[in-house]
């Protein structure tokens, strides 16, 4: 008899009838008829018996009917997924009855003693139906079979004395029946439940090996004594009841550590935050981990409904929300348990077992302290999701307006350049700005909240007239702007009729609160290139516009005319010259003033320039259109170019063999570009420059911008050696939370505070104060706009490093700096060498 028999605990569906495939019932008849011809051609088979038997027929059959029996009660369960194998005295059995009885006889003492156990059980234990007991019974008599057959090919065992070869007959005979019996039980678990034939073969062959081993020892042992002495088998019962202790406690541990690789792998797959991705890991692992056929996972829903979440063990599976709160119990083979954390119920899981399986204690444990870790990673899954909804919320708040749902003035702003950056730079672009005539009245005369009605209807009809490429939003107040950035290039006139739609539109009347309105509105119009000006430049122009058309009457549009903004068509031409600049070679030079030691005259640096030969308007200073450059896309490319030219200049500094570094001033929108590392790394490969001998003058304006791309561009900065100074000291609102922040090698204290050291004690004390925090913190002071010999002794008493300024030099061109830098290195001190008008020494 098969000492592994395959046995299914299935849930109930519907009215309670096991659903069991087709194919299962096929290989279930399939045993059936091998049994049937087994046990028939054994009992026609003629039946050897040993000589002057003193045991008549029917007392041997009876014995083989009884161990068979016995050793099926005697049977230990393990789980296979939501089947179960059983582990039983099978090849103890085998042994005894082929020393018993005929061999022919055991397939029908089998199948008898096989289903009169199993049908015990049924009956008092509840554990299988009766077309179970058959298939059972069927299974161990296919595997008996194929046991004599190898047994008896060696040796006929009955009554014979145990010498060697029938001991190898025997134990042949049993390791065959584990085999068949094993093989059986995992082909049917494989039709029924689809578990892995080979992994689980392997598991269930490694679970009985030792009860093997022990079996065949104990039917060896037992036929022995009855080939010696009988009466030894007295001390039989106690040995067996401690095997079947040792058995069984090995199956629990083995069960127990798979227990817990469950659980732990189970617990594991819940670490995530999103709500579903942790239910649907709760319950597959509660699948696993308690081999269920079914598991429902009720979770509150923000809303305070409920949503189930349910698979089984089939793999089916699946979300429904529920419209009352779920039932909390269950029958008898169900465990149900609430979710709670610290008190709040999150939800409730029900867990089905495999009918007829009962609840037990490890079942429940299981459960409580899976649930336990589940309703955790429900709850952090709830709370990240509401965060991340309020988030969410708040990000759309951010950006859009709350009357009309529309952009607001910083979206519009933001979105708009990036629209403008996917043009052409000559594309021609629109921007329209409409407002509302007289909207103030409606608040006044009907309330803020009709005004705000008001507004939400404007938007909804602007919004009717809005393009795919057009970009709508609301400014603020009774504002709108329609940006046109499209593929379609824009005239002016196209851009005055659009301006008349939406003045048409919304002069429409209007309800509002049970009043029908009719308000006018004007708009103004501006058209320019796509890589003109940004969306704040061009809002401004349209603003011009707009008060152009108001000053022209109610209901009118106006177009952006020039002449009455000077300032915005010199800035504009000024950009398009300074790109002109970018690309020559002779209009952005470079001006070097050097800064000197204090103590030796020695020069510590010099500080680059950039002055713009304008071929217009003369020499133009940094002031002049620096800042214009800042708002523009030109910063990225004339900060390279700036810097290129300095490290020429710092190439011919060191093949003079001095080590002096030059510095170049960056703005803020510099360290928000991330590629910039990357472009000064190599603009000091190709010039051959080490890193050291570049600084880069910042300013404490930096900490308005984003302080995360700003620190890491200046990290990488400061990782591949290019000193950082602090230019301008002291004028910002955080100083020393900026030192605190940024890798700084020196400060420079501004000129402002050390031109007035001798009538402001306030401003010598900050002089004071900077010199002895950069002594402390081991930074490199710089004084700026030092201008008197009393500036330079005051500042030399007080201890500063080095100072620059017309008192020293003032700025000179490029070619000039080396042979004053070579002059002031050669001098054991400096002196101050007044300047000629051409600026040389």
């Amino acid at each position: 008899m098969s000492a592994l028999r395959a046995g299914l605990d299935r849930v109930a569906r519907g009215s309670g009838a096991a659903e069991v495939p087709a194919r299962a019932h096929a290989f279930s008849g399939l045993l059936l008829a091998l049994a049937a011809v087994a046990t028939i051609t054994g009992l026609l088979w003629p039946a050897t018996m040993p000589a002057d038997d003193p045991v008549p027929p029917a007392a041997r059959f009876g014995i083989a009917f009884g161990v068979m029996a016995l050793a099926q009660l005697a049977s230990l369960r393990l789980r296979i997924g939501s089947g179960r194998l059983s582990v039983t005295w099978g090849e103890a059995a085998l042994i005894i009855g082929l020393y018993a009885a005929p061999s022919g006889w055991l397939p029908a003492a089998t199948f008898a003693g096989a289903f009169a156990a199993w049908l015990l059980l049924a009956i008092f234990a509840k554990l299988r139906t009766p077309l179970e007991v058959v298939q059972i019974a069927a299974s161990q008599t296919v595997a008996v079979a194929a046991a004599v057959t190898v047994a008896c090919r060696l040796a006929d065992p009955i009554g014979a004395p145990l010498t060697p070869p029938l001991a190898l007959a025997l134990v042949l005979g049993a390791l065959t029946y584990l085999l068949v019996g094993a093989l059986l039980a995992v082909l049917y678990l494989r039709l029924v439940h689809g578990v892995p034939v080979l992994a689980t073969l392997v598991r269930a062959l490694n679970d009985k090996l030792l009860m093997f081993v022990g079996n065949v020892v104990v039917g060896l042992a037992v036929v022995a004594m009855v080939s010696t002495d009988p009466r030894w088998l007295l001390l039989l019962p106690p040995a067996l009841w401690l095997l079947q202790q040792t058995y069984g406690q090995r199956l629990r541990a083995a069960d127990e550590r798979r227990a817990w690789e469950e659980f732990a792998g189970a617990t594991s797959a819940l670490k995530k935050l999103d709500e579903d991705e942790v239910a649907a890991a709760g319950v597959a692992g509660a699948l696993r981990l308690l081999v269920a056929e079914r598991v429902d996972l009720d979770v509150i829903r923000m809303d305070g409904g409920w949503r189930r979440y349910h698979g089984d063990a089939d793999g089916g599976g699946g979300v429904v929300d529920l419209d009352d709160r779920p039932a909390s119990e269950g029958d008898e083979s169900t465990l149900v348990r609430e979710l709670t954390v610290r008190g709040q119920l999150v939800g409730q899981i029900r867990v089905a077992l495999p009918r007829p399986t009962l609840p037990s204690a490890r079942d429940e444990f299981a459960l409580r302290s899976f649930g336990d870790t589940l309703a955790v990673a429900l709850h952090d899954a709830v709370t990240h999701r509401a965060w991340s909804l309020l988030q969410e919320r708040s990000s759309y708040d951010a950006v859009h307006d709350a009357p009309t749902g529309l952009l607001n003035r910083t979206a519009v702003v933001a979105q708009g350049d990036a629209a403008l950056r996917r043009l052409g730079r000559d594309h021609p672009i629109a921007l329209v700005v409409v407002d509302i005539d007289r909207f103030r009245a409606v608040n006044d005369t009907l309330g803020h909240a009709a005004g705000d009605e008001l507004l939400a209807a404007t938007a909804a009809r602007m919004n009717t007239l809005t393009g795919p490429a057009e970009l709508l939003g609301r400014l603020g107040g009774d504002q709108f702007a329609l940006l046109i950035a499209g593929p379609e290039r824009m005239t002016i006139s196209r851009a005055l009729d659009r301006a008349d739609e939406l003045v048409d539109a919304v002069a429409t009347p209007t309800e509002v609160q049970g009043i029908e309105l009719a308000v006018e509105a004007s708009a103004g119009v501006v058209v320019a290139a796509a890589g003109s000006a940004n969306v704040a430049e061009l809002l401004r122009r349209a603003d011009i516009a707009l008060r152009q058309a108001k000053e022209g009457g109610g209901g009118n549009t106006a177009c952006y005319d020039p002449s009455r903004d000077e300032s915005s068509t010199d800035q504009l031409t000024l950009l398009s010259e300074l790109r002109t600049a970018l690309e020559t070679d002779d209009q952005l030079v470079l001006a070097l003033q050097p800064a000197v030691d204090l103590t030796t005259g020695a020069p510590t640096g010099a500080e680059a320039l950039i002055r713009w030969r304008h071929p217009r308007r003369g020499v133009l200073k940094p002031g002049d259109f620096v800042r214009a450059a800042e708002e523009s896309d030109l910063l990225g490319a004339f900060t390279l170019y700036v810097i290129d030219k300095a490290l020429q200049v710092a190439a011919d500094v060191a093949a003079n063999g001095m080590d002096v570094p030059i510095a170049v001033n960056l703005s803020a929108h510099n360290l928000l570009d991330q590629h910039l590392p990357n472009a000064v790394a190599e603009l000091l490969r190709r010039h051959g420059v080490g890193p050291s001998r570049l600084v880069l003058e910042i300013t404490e304006t930096v900490v308005m911008s984003d302080q995360e791309v700003i620190d890491d561009v200046l990290s990488a900065f400061h990782a591949m050696g290019i000193r950082i100074a602090l230019d301008d000291f002291g004028t910002g609102y955080s100083s020393l939370a900026f030192l605190a922040r940024v890798p700084v090698d020196e400060v420079k204290v501004d000129r402002s505070f050390v031109m007035r050291m001798a009538e402001s004690p306030q401003a010598a004390a900050i002089v004071r104060f900077t010199i002895a925090l950069g002594q402390e913190l081991g930074l490199r002071v710089v004084a700026e706009g030092v201008e008197t010999a009393a500036q330079r002794a005051a500042l030399e008493n007080l201890g500063c490093a080095a100072a620059q300024g017309y008192h020293f030099f003032k700025p000179m061109p490029a070619d000039k700096i080396v042979a004053v830098l070579s002059q002031l290195t050669d001098s054991a001190r400096a002196k101050v060498f007044p300047l000629r008008a051409d600026g040389s020494a």
